[in-house]
C-alpha cells in the first residue's frame, strides 16, 4: 500500500494560496462550467498564474461577464469563452472540432445535482449522468490528441462526497428499470467522474497525461437549487475560493507532478473506505476499482459513439 499524498495545504486553503509561485505562462486550460461557483475561482487562479484560460460554458453571456471580471482581477487578457453544453453530445463534438492547439489542463467541473424528477437528454440518457459524466467523458476523449500534444497535461475530474451513496449501476445506468432517485442518480454520476480519472490515467499516463479526481467540499452555489440550499454544518462549509483549492492543486501544482489515478479531498489524497461513515470522509473502493473503470470506459465509448 503506497503512502497517501499530503501537502502543506488543507481544508481552509484557498486557490490563491495553492497557485502562489506557480508559473503557467504558455499553458492552456479549459474549465467547464467556468462562469460561476468554484469553476470561476478555478479559472481565476489559473489565469493569475499566467495561463490562457477558456471558459467552456452553456450560457455565453454569463461566461463573457465572468471572463471580463477575471481579466480585471488578474490582469490576464487571455481569458476567453466558448460555448459548450456537456449534456448535448452535438455541442461537445462542435467544441472538440474547433479545438486545434495543445491543451495542458482540462478541468471537468460543470455539474448539476439532485434533479427532483427524471429528465433525459435527446439521446435518452439520464440527465445527471449525462451532464456530470458522459459529456465530460466525450470531451476528454475528444481532446485526447490535444492533451497528448502538450507533452505534460493534466485532467481534473470534479467529483463529490456524494459518490459514497452509490456505485455505478452498470445494468441500469439510465433508470430504465429502477425507480428514479435524485440522490443515487447524482451519486453514480460522481462515482463515474472518479472512474474517468482512474482509467484516463491508466491509458494515457505513458503519453504524459495524468488524471486525478477530487471532492471540492461543501460550498453554497447554484448546485443546491434543488435541495433547498446547503445542509452542511457551518464549520464544514467552504467559500468558493476554498472550494477551488483542490481543483487548482491537481491542475497546476508541481506537488502533483507524476501523480495520477487518485482521489483528493482538502488538498490531500483521501483514504479508501469500504463503508460510508457519518462524516462522509474517504473514497469508496468501488470508485477506484480498475475493473469498474475499464468497464465504464468501454460502455461510455459505445454510448457516445
Amino acid at each position: 500500500m503506497t503512502e497517501l499524498i499530503t501537502t502543506s495545504f488543507g481544508f481552509s486553503s484557498t486557490a490563491t494560496e495553492v497557485i502562489k509561485d506557480v508559473d503557467l505562462a504558455g499553458r492552456r486550460a479549459i474549465i467547464t462550467g467556468g462562469a460561476a461557483g468554484i469553476g470561476v475561482e478555478t479559472a481565476r487562479a489559473l489565469a493569475r498564474a499566467g495561463a490562457e484560460v477558456v471558459l467552456a460554458v452553456r450560457r455565453v453571456g454569463a461566461g463573457e461577464q465572468a471572463a471580463a471580471d477575471i481579466t480585471a482581477s488578474t490582469g490576464n487578457p487571455g481569458v476567453t469563452v466558448r460555448e459548450l453544453d456537456v449534456a448535448d453530445l452535438d455541442s461537445v463534438r462542435r467544441f472538440v472540432a474547433r479545438w486545434d492547439q495543445p491543451l495542458h489542463i482540462l478541468v471537468n467541473n460543470a455539474g448539476i445535482m439532485a434533479l427532483p424528477e427524471l429528465e433525459r437528454t435527446r439521446q435518452g440518457w439520464e440527465l445527471q449522468f449525462a451532464t456530470n459524466y458522459l459529456g465530460h467523458f466525450a470531451l476528454t476523449v475528444g481532446l485526447h490528441e490535444a492533451l497528448a500534444a502538450a507533452r505534460g497535461a493534466r485532467v481534473v475530474s470534479v467529483a463529490s462526497t456524494g459518490h459514497l451513496f452509490s456505485p455505478v449501476v452498470f445494468d441500469d445506468l439510465h433508470y430504465a428499470f429502477r425507480p428514479y432517485d435524485p440522490l443515487t442518480s447524482y451519486a453514480q454520476s460522481k462515482t463515474a467522474d472518479v472512474l474517468l480519472a482512474v482509467e484516463a490515467d491508466r491509458r494515457w499516463s505513458g503519453e504524459g497525461i495524468r488524471a486525478n479526481a477530487l471532492n471540492p467540499g461543501a460550498i453554497a452555489t447554484g448546485l443546491q437549487k434543488h435541495t433547498g440550499g446547503l445542509k452542511t454544518p457551518p464549520e464544514r462549509r467552504k467559500t468558493p475560493q476554498q472550494g477551488a483549492a483542490t481543483s487548482v492543486l491537481l491542475a497546476a501544482s508541481p506537488l502533483l507532478d507524476g501523480v495520477g489515478g487518485r482521489y483528493f479531498d482538502d488538498c490531500a489524497e483521501a483514504p479508501v473506505v469500504t463503508a460510508r461513515s457519518a462524516d462522509f470522509r474517504g473514497v469508496a473502493a468501488y470508485a477506484l476499482d480498475a475493473g469498474n473503470a475499464e468497464r465504464l470506459w468501454d460502455e461510455s465509448l459505445k454510448l457516445v459513439g
